[in-house]
């Protein structure tokens, strides 16, 4: 799955210790979107090496790609959307006219004279 949108907050990272003895890292962003009606997204970036990879801050404007997963805990039920892709948005180029208009009053251009040059008629019509 994929939004797209602002973030809002960057949480402070947490780490521990598995059951293995693996070292394990996680940190948490809030994204907005921009519709009508603007939703709000928390998603986790698992691993110091992925976290370190997207480095993302606050005000950024990215798509990011995530998967949702329920975890269970004690009787109660828990969803997990971990990004595996983050993608930054580059802001959009302002459009600028290809040619600007004649100022207002100008002399239109001489008109071009298409009876000079080749006599031969190439025209199947």
């Amino acid at each position: 799955m994929e939004l797209a949108g602002k973030v809002i907050a960057v949480l402070e990272p947490k780490s521990g210790t598995s059951r293995n003895g693996n070292e394990w890292m996680v940190q948490e962003y809030v994204i907005e979107t921009h519709d009508q009606y603007p939703r709000r997204m928390c998603f986790d970036v698992f691993g110091a090496d992925k976290i370190q990879q997207f480095a993302i801050k606050i005000g950024e404007e990215l798509n990011v790609s995530f998967d949702i997963d329920a975890r269970e805990w004690q009787g109660r039920w828990f969803n997990s959307i971990r990004a595996w892709k983050v993608e930054r948005v580059s802001a959009p180029q302002p459009m600028q006219p290809e040619a600007p208009f004649p100022p207002i009053g100008a002399a239109p251009a001489a008109p071009v004279d298409f009876s000079a040059g080749d006599e031969k008629d190439d025209l199947p019509f």
